[in-house]
């Protein structure tokens, strides 16, 4: 299960913003594309274990799927596709690049301030 390694990266990068701002982190945002080969269901499972005694421990994990896109290298033409029919949407040919879909990024972490005792 290689999403618990994400999860333990992810909440690095996490931690060491909420560090530099003094603070912990409320929500992380994801954007994951279908070809990222990361399965969200099992990162969302994978979370709770790897954030357990973290600065990230209640934060809220939110997912959002990023778009899949090519571009044409005979027309030029920039299309949306499905994963499993990557094609160009203007002439029909598999001759694509794909600009989009096989990404995994953070897109925002949100803090909270930590609480201080009063003495």
């Amino acid at each position: 299960m290689h999403e618990l390694a994400i999860c333990q990266a992810i909440l690095h990068q996490a931690a060491a913003i909420a560090e530099a701002h003094g603070a912990r982190v409320k929500r992380i945002n994801l954007r994951i594309g279908p070809l990222a080969g990361v399965e969200p269901q099992a990162l969302r499972a994978a979370f709770p274990l790897a954030a357990a005694g973290t600065a990230c421990e209640a934060a809220q994990l939110a997912i959002a799927t990023a778009p899949m896109r090519v571009e044409c290298q005979l027309c030029g033409a920039a299309s949306h596709v499905r994963p499993n029919r990557l094609l160009c949407g203007a002439c029909g040919t598999w001759r694509v690049a794909l600009l989009e879909g096989d990404e995994m990024r953070i897109d925002s972490v949100e803090l909270f301030k930590k609480e201080t005792a009063n003495v």
